[in-house]
C-alpha cells in the first residue's frame, strides 16, 4: 500500500484544529503524484511540496506570512514554462453520513467541464447530482477527501440551491470524516454557500504544474 502524501497529515491536522507553529517559517516536502506540487499557506507558516530542494526553495524568499502564495514566488516554483493554479481559500468541515441524498450519475456526467477539471488534479471521481447541480467527490490534493460543485444556470441566481446541494453531499460522507474543498475567495456567491454549510477556512492554496529548464 503506498504510503500517504505528508501534506495530507497537515490537511487532517489543520481539520482537528492542530496547526502548524506560526513561526513564519516554510516546511519543504516532496512532490506531489501526478507531476504536480502545490503551495499551501498557513497562518504564519507554508508548506510546500516540491521536487525543488530546501535551497532552491528558500531562493526564491517564501515565507509564512503570504510570501509561499506572491506571483514571483510561484513563477520560481513552476519555472519558466510551468502552469500556475488559482488561489485558492482551503475549506474543510465533517461529513454528516445517514441516509445519501443524492444519486450517483451515470458516465454522461463525466463529460462536464467541472468534471473535466476535477479529473485533472483528482483521482476516484465520483459525480452525484440532481436538477440543481452537480456535486463531484475524489480523492485530491495529497490524498485528501475533496468536494466541488457546479450549480446548473448559476446566471439565474442559486436561490439558496447551492446550499441545498452541499447541505445533501455531506450526507455521502461518513459522519465525522473529515471533508475538504478549495474554493476561489473571488466567487464570493460560492464561498458563502460554503460558510453557510459549515465549512472552516483552514489556509489557502495553489497548485502547480512546474516545467522547469534541464539544468536545473
Amino acid at each position: 500500500m503506498t504510503e500517504p502524501h505528508p501534506l495530507l497529515a497537515c490537511f487532517t491536522d489543520a481539520a482537528h484544529g492542530r496547526f502548524p507553529t506560526c513561526d513564519g517559517g516554510v516546511t519543504v516536502l516532496p512532490p506531489l503524484p501526478g507531476g504536480l506540487e502545490a503551495s499551501v499557506a498557513f497562518t504564519g507558516h507554508a508548506v510546500i511540496a516540491t521536487a525543488l530542494d530546501a535551497t532552491e526553495v528558500h531562493a526564491g524568499r517564501p515565507d509564512g506570512f503570504g510570501a509561499s502564495l506572491a506571483p514571483d514566488f510561484l513563477r520560481h516554483l513552476a519555472g519558466p514554462e510551468g502552469t500556475i493554479g488559482v488561489t485558492d481559500a482551503t475549506l474543510t468541515t465533517r461529513g454528516t453520513g445517514g441516509t445519501p441524498r443524492l444519486a450517483e450519475l451515470g458516465y454522461e456526467a463525466h463529460d462536464h467541464p467541472r468534471v473535466l477539471h476535477a479529473r485533472a488534479l483528482r483521482t476516484g471521481i465520483k459525480v452525484y447530482g440532481d436538477e440543481r447541480g452537480l456535486i463531484t467527490l475524489a480523492d485530491g490534493l495529497a490524498g485528501r477527501r475533496e468536494l466541488s460543485i457546479e450549480l446548473h444556470a448559476p446566471h439565474h441566481g442559486s436561490q439558496g440551491r447551492g446550499r441545498g446541494l452541499l447541505a445533501d453531499a455531506l450526507t455521502l460522507v461518513p459522519a465525522g470524516e473529515p471533508l475538504f474543498a478549495a474554493v476561489s475567495p473571488g466567487n464570493a456567491r460560492s464561498l458563502r454557500a460554503f460558510l453557510a454549510c459549515g465549512f472552516t477556512p483552514i489556509g489557502s492554496e495553489v497548485i502547480i504544474r512546474p516545467q522547469r529548464s534541464a539544468e536545473r
